[in-house]
């Protein structure tokens, strides 16, 4: 299931080593779950049937120290997070467990486990010079990608979300990541580790801080932008107030 991820694309890079290691222990006839562990996370990978039926995913991993997890892409990706970014996954966590205490399980999420389930799937930091981020949050898309271009080579994104990992083994325009609006360091991945799990508090969650950018555009991640024309798609680089058309947000449930 995992034969077509290109370790050398861009987005999957920060993430190759531990990614590599896990699948070779894997291909030698370990679980997933099992393959994961002894890799320094701080959770324990269980295999999926460990969750108990009604109990909330979020709280057993909290509770138990334990990660249940299956044989999949989605899962696999969650994991690789949790040996990479072992703080920011752990704070993701306790601010979750403590938002379903407060409030339980209904039928939606609320603002604070919304914002975390969105960052915790589909998130992205950025570290970009100051015309960049100007560009960026004003939705600016030929500038931030056409006019100044150059900057890019001083520009550092990673892709934080284990969904939106997921999707890029098979990337296509429209995947857009929600990136936190704040600077980002720019050194290795444990001192972004350290970083960002320290940003993340409930009152900040609470205001969605996040910018979207679509990750495609973002030069040497596509051939194709090498051709500006890549950036006229309206549909993707959507100005200010402009939203795509979606769907309704899921139901509450029990895992991610």
């Amino acid at each position: 299931m995992f034969g077509t991820l290109d370790w050398e694309a861009p987005w999957y890079r920060p993430w190759r080593d531990q990614g590599r290691r896990v699948l070779d222990r894997a291909a030698g006839g370990l679980p997933l779950h099992e393959a994961l562990n002894g890799q320094g996370a701080p959770v324990r990978f269980v295999a999926a049937s460990a969750l108990p039926p009604g109990e909330a995913y979020e709280c057993f991993v909290f509770e138990r120290g334990a990660c249940p997890t299956r044989a999949n892409p989605h899962d696999f990706f969650n994991g690789l997070c949790w040996l990479g970014l072992p703080a920011t996954k752990r704070r993701l966590n306790e601010l979750q467990a403590a938002q379903i205490e407060r409030a339980g399980v209904g039928a939606v999420r609320g603002r604070v486990r919304d914002a975390i389930t969105i960052f915790d799937e589909n998130g992205a930091v950025l570290a970009a010079p100051a015309a960049l981020w100007e560009a960026l949050l004003a939705r600016q898309w030929r500038r931030l990608f056409v006019d100044l271009r150059p900057l890019w080579g001083e520009t550092r994104l990673t892709i934080v979300g284990h969904a939106l990992l997921e999707q890029l083994a098979q990337p296509r325009k429209d995947l857009t990541a929600h990136v936190l609006a704040l600077p980002a360091p720019t050194g290795a991945m444990p001192e972004l580790d350290r970083w960002l799990g320290g940003q993340l508090t409930s009152e900040r969650l609470a205001a969605k801080p996040f910018t979207p950018l679509p990750v495609l555009g973002v030069p040497g991640w596509c051939t194709g932008n090498a051709n500006f024309s890549f950036y006229d798609d309206s549909f993707v680089f959507r100005g200010p107030g402009v939203r795509k058309p979606t769907t309704s947000a899921p139901p509450d449930a029990s895992r991610p």
